[in-house]
């Protein structure tokens, strides 16, 4: 079986504000707010533009579901819609520091999510063809995610 190549696409940075909706009948949910953003890589950089949105769900075996929702801009004006899933989870000292705010190394937990791409920009439209994965990482007030094309 061949192996999976990824090539790298971008970073990108989201200003976040956390409402805490508390624990659910499903496990602790809370709503994630973008005030907005950057990303930035060899083929797409511009800003996120504010009013997307993440819901997350800490479920029950402490994983945390994400479901996201945003508007990349590019720097040249071209709009492309984004929406992934993921997982984030680590032993639970770990996860008790993040719950905290404190700076962990991205090392010590795993934060994976799946990104897909929309838009009806010609100069872009190679990201609706596309797969991606990303790698994150968090400080207090934003979340950072490395983000490869699956080749």
């Amino acid at each position: 079986m061949p192996e999976i190549n990824t090539s790298f696409l971008f970073t990108i940075a989201l200003e976040i504000q956390v409402s805490i909706l508390g624990d659910t009948p499903y496990g602790r949910r809370r709503i994630f707010h973008f005030d907005g953003g950057s990303f930035d890589g060899p083929k797409l950089k511009g800003k996120v533009l504010p009013g997307g949105g993440g819901w997350s769900l800490i479920r029950r075996d402490d994983v945390m579901e994400v479901d996201v929702r945003l508007t990349l801009e590019t720097d040249d004006k071209h709009q492309i819609y984004t929406a992934w899933k993921g997982l984030r989870h680590g032993p639970k000292e770990v996860m008790d520091r993040l719950y905290r705010g404190e700076i962990v190394d991205p090392k010590a937990y795993y934060f994976r999510t799946t990104p897909y791409f929309e838009t009806s920009s010609e100069k872009y439209d190679w990201v609706n063809r596309i797969c991606s994965i990303a790698s994150g990482s968090l400080s207090p007030n934003a979340r950072t995610l490395d983000v490869f094309q699956v080749l």
